[in-house]
């Protein structure tokens, strides 16, 4: 992929300071275009689609809500906490603002958890982004395949 005039503002806006306080790339170096065709070509190499694992990020934080802070299980295999703050946040595109909804997801068999945001799933759907290596809210491909395997 091509570092596009859409992907550099994208990626100016997600230094430090911009949207968010510690930004979203964290301690990676890659251009942002490096970024997402290597962690696509990751999630791919386990067979994870990251229109997908939105969607299911998408219902574990809707089925999180319900619980009002609390745990709740979903789906038998997950314990999902939902915490919500005031106020948005903006997508670096500049093509949404979204909830400030933390969710955690922990698979009851494994012990493996997640973090994520209602940001989190919108920058995953709409641009396949996971944000950068040593970012707080990077979403780790080994740890979305370790929390949603089946069987």
């Amino acid at each position: 992929m091509k570092m596009t005039p859409e992907l550099k503002k994208a990626r100016e806006n997600m230094d430090p300071g911009i949207i968010t306080a510690e930004g979203f790339l964290g301690s990676d170096s890659r251009s942002l275009s490096t970024i997402i065709d290597e962690d696509a070509q990751l999630l791919r190499s386990f067979e994870l689609e990251p229109v997908e694992i939105a969607e299911t990020f998408r219902h574990f934080m809707e089925e999180g809500r319900k619980g009002l802070g609390e745990p709740v299980t979903v789906d038998s295999d997950w314990l999902v906490k939902t915490d919500e703050a005031r106020g948005h946040l903006a997508c670096p595109w500049e093509d949404g603002i979204f909830r400030k909804i933390n969710v955690t997801v922990e698979r009851k068999d494994n012990g493996e958890k997640i973090f994520f945001t209602d940001l989190s799933i919108h920058l995953l759907e709409a641009h396949g982004f996971i944000e950068g290596r040593g970012s707080s809210f990077r979403l780790e491909p080994e740890s979305i395949k370790k929390l949603l395997q089946r069987g």
